[in-house]
């Protein structure tokens, strides 16, 4: 692979003006984030002291010497959170949100005229078809019923044509729905083996199990202000070596500038490997609040299976005591159900103007429904990240009692 041309003229010149020796990062001590709103929609999520902290260090240099490792401890670490070590698989951290992620899959894994199986849970679904379309991809969707998970009928069926590649949202924020990202893959290999998979798993990274290595899968997308709990600005991609090959033995030149991996992969490698490279600046600050947020997921207390189960634990206590004051939820059962958030069904006689805007004057801030064939019928609650894995700071249980005191408020009982 190529360097590219700019990124070869700025590393020949990086000794003229990078010192020796690393200059250490000094941040505030004893740093506390003042009052706020509890915020529990689906992202972006609370976020600790720590990473707050780490944001904000002061102006660097992104090829410092003190820049470096820690870039590269963010490519390593995310391997580790996703379970992705085997040999050839590439992260990338580049400035952008979840959503260039689509980008990535579209623009440098599929061709124009190549066939892509978009599986639908919800309003990702449908973006991400719009999204692969407009680079070329001949599309098939494979829609589920509201709340629901394609059946394993609908995606054999949808496999026959042995597309180029099979996408999967493994958590739709617009739903709440968790689809069963191992057992697709699992079909799409014994199926349609040479598909390549995309899991969009913005919604899931680091609340949800994902098993990159384990599962086969070539692709994944995400950001960092969810289950990762950072500040939004970065978007993460996860690529199989079988992903990097398929780009790289492309017919067609990429039809995209900024996030072509001809450009980035060359940056990518240099940074893991602890050297440093040029094609565009990334977000120093936020790459230093990310590194605070993976050292809390990767050598925090917790392994990663407990911190699956606390956020399942945090799922379970928050959607049983909506279903004790008689809520309902879109997914149609709790085993489609996300553990880092919940869709949550107005009761009769509520709507949202009855719930959301008084849970905010309580300073607990949710968000409404977002799929638009049910958007005025539910709301949706983030329950994941610190909010999730730290009991001790009540967030839960917060949420559920302002809950009931507006359902009080507004004199609604049960029938």
């Amino acid at each position: 692979m190529s360097i590219h041309p700019l990124a070869r003229r700025l590393t020949a010149a990086l000794p003229r003006f990078i010192p020796l020796t690393p200059t250490p990062i000094r941040v505030m001590s004893s740093f506390t984030q003042n009052p706020h709103k509890l915020l529990v929609i689906p992202g972006p999520i609370e976020f600790s002291d720590p990473v707050l902290e780490a944001n904000a260090t002061p102006g660097t240099s992104h090829v410092s010497p003190a820049f470096i490792p820690v870039f590269g401890d963010c490519l390593r670490k995310l391997r580790k959170v996703l379970y992705a070590e085997s040999q050839g698989t590439q992260p990338f951290l580049i400035a952008g949100s979840g959503t260039l992620g689509w980008d990535a899959a579209a623009a440098n894994l599929v061709e124009a005229g190549e066939e892509v199986v978009v599986l639908k849970t919800g309003y990702f679904g449908d973006s991400f078809e719009e999204c692969l379309k407009s680079y070329g991809a001949k599309t098939t969707a494979v829609l589920a019923e509201i709340g629901g998970v394609p059946t394993d009928e609908q995606i054999i069926k949808a496999l026959e044509s042995k597309p180029k590649l099979i996408t999967i949202t493994h958590v739709d924020t617009s739903t709440g729905v968790l689809s069963p990202a191992a057992h697709i893959a699992s079909l799409v290999k014994k199926h349609s083996p040479d598909t390549l998979i995309a899991l969009d798993a913005v919604c899931s990274v680091a609340s949800e199990e994902i098993r990159f290595d384990d599962w086969g899968l070539d692709i994944v997308i995400s950001a960092t202000q969810k289950g990762i709990g950072a500040p939004p600005g970065l978007s993460v991609v996860m690529a199989s070596a079988r992903a990097i090959k398929t780009f790289e033995g492309r017919k067609t030149p990429v039809p995209a500038y900024y996030i072509s991996w001809k450009n980035w992969l060359p940056i990518m490698r240099a940074y893991e490997e602890g050297r440093a490279a040029y094609f565009a600046t990334p977000p120093v600050q936020l790459v230093y609040a990310l590194q605070a947020a993976l050292n809390a997921i990767v050598e925090g207390k917790q392994s990663l299976e407990e911190r699956f189960a606390a956020h399942k634990a945090a799922s379970n206590k928050f959607k049983d005591a909506m279903a004790s004051l008689g809520f309902d939820f879109v997914p149609l059962s709790r085993e489609v159900a996300a553990n880092g958030m919940s869709a949550v069904k107005f009761p009769k006689g509520l709507t949202a103007a009855d719930i959301v805007p008084k849970l905010a004057e309580k300073d607990i801030v949710v968000a409404g429904g977002l799929h638009k064939a049910i958007a005025t019928t539910y709301f949706r609650v983030g329950h994941m990240g610190i909010t999730a894995v730290e009991e001790q700071r009540g967030d839960v249980d917060k949420i559920i009692k302002g809950i009931k005191e507006v359902l009080a408020e507004k004199g609604w009982q049960r029938d």
